[in-house]
């Protein structure tokens, strides 16, 4: 069991059994409430119902799926609570992935101006990523977390256990960050990222551990995201476009493999307007298709994934604000790129299935 003290809170990396109930036991609460999703209910909340043994809870479960963070799903949730006259002493315990963490935490911090809750991570994504830095929310007109707060949980759970419940496509989505954490702030990880041919090759406790530890390190010396922190958002400002727009086809991309795009993009926006050598370049977006694959961006959709970009949360004025990186393992954040560089990097993308 690992614990990984932030400034307000402690991640617990391990075997819940080991942290949850001693946790539990220690806090007062007038009711306790899991929201999970159909997914996380089916597979994951057996697990975490061992682990609970005498607490009494209330189940919340919505529907799965990024196209359901949205404030309608919010009103069913807060609709719950209230039926369930949840008082001010309530604690929610969110078991789920980012969407589940995000908008959970997001509903709870707004209930009654504010409900206590505990974050249960049930993917590599969510356990990598989501886990750290307070941030809740969720999306409106197609634009991601773009309805927010920051508010830290009470603690958060990561059991790699949880991962074995994972279809393949999840586990691969959630590689994405480990592969960007790598790319922005630890060329040693990465290096060691390069040993995996296959990603079912990985030692999830060991690159969970190190991922995370990256992002502690960013978000203690950068909270609220005016700065530092702004490095996390390397591949997002394109992969978000991409995701948001995929979301309203019959072809939607899971975040991870919409991030894998954008980093591969952005990588090339590092190169025209950093200087990252061309054979980074080439390294980063081989290793990328290795893992992700090739999805074609159609040109016809060009002009929407730009609208999307220029009402993206981090612009600042009318510039499309990035975080690019040179070398590998370093951050430079604030950098604007124009659209017609924009669309060039979405052709380098598309290009490099011919490579």
């Amino acid at each position: 069991m690992e614990a990984i003290q932030l400034k307000d809170y402690t991640i617990y990396v391990g075997p819940l059994q080991q942290s949850l109930p001693g946790f539990l036991d220690g806090l007062s609460y007038g009711a306790l409430f899991v929201i999970a999703d159909e997914n996380t209910g089916a597979f994951c909340l057996p697990l975490l119902e061992k682990v609970l043994g005498h607490n009494r809870y209330h189940l919340i479960q919505i529907p799965a799926g990024e196209t359901h963070k949205n404030l309608d799903t919010c009103r069913q949730i807060w609709a719950q609570l209230m039926e369930q006259h949840a008082g001010r002493d309530a604690l929610v315990l969110n078991l789920g992935g980012g969407v589940i963490g995000d908008m959970g935490g997001f509903c709870a911090a707004t209930f009654k101006r504010g409900i206590r809750f505990i974050q249960v991570p049930t993917t590599l994504l969510s356990q990598v990523d989501a886990s750290i830095g307070g941030k809740l929310g969720v999306d409106f007109m197609q634009v991601k977390n773009s309805i927010g707060l920051f508010r830290d949980p009470l603690a958060v759970f990561i059991d790699p256990v949880f991962l074995e419940t994972l279809p393949w496509r999840e586990l691969r989505s959630g590689f994405a960050e480990i592969i960007k954490h790598s790319l922005i702030a630890d060329v040693g990880l990465w290096n060691q990222l390069q040993q995996y041919h296959r990603i079912d090759e990985a030692s999830w406790e060991t690159l969970i551990g190190a991922s995370l530890h990256i992002k502690k390190r960013v978000v203690e010396a950068d909270p609220f995201e005016k700065g530092l922190r702004k490095a996390l958002n390397f591949g997002h400002t394109i992969g978000h476009a991409i995701e948001g727009f995929a979301l309203e086809t019959e072809t939607p991309l899971l975040h991870g493999e919409a991030i894998a795009i954008g980093m591969a993009c952005e990588a090339y926006l590092s190169a025209k307007e950093l200087g990252l050598p061309e054979k980074e370049l080439e390294q980063a977006a081989r290793y990328i298709l290795q893992h992700f694959g090739h999805q074609a961006l159609d040109p016809s959709h060009y002009e929407a994934y730009l609208h999307l970009m220029r009402n993206d949360k981090k612009n600042e004025g009318q510039h499309i604000n990035f975080s690019l990186i040179n070398p590998i393992g370093q951050a430079a954040i604030n950098r604007h790129c124009s659209p017609a560089l924009i669309v060039k990097s979405l052709e380098f993308y598309n290009a490099l299935a011919k490579a």
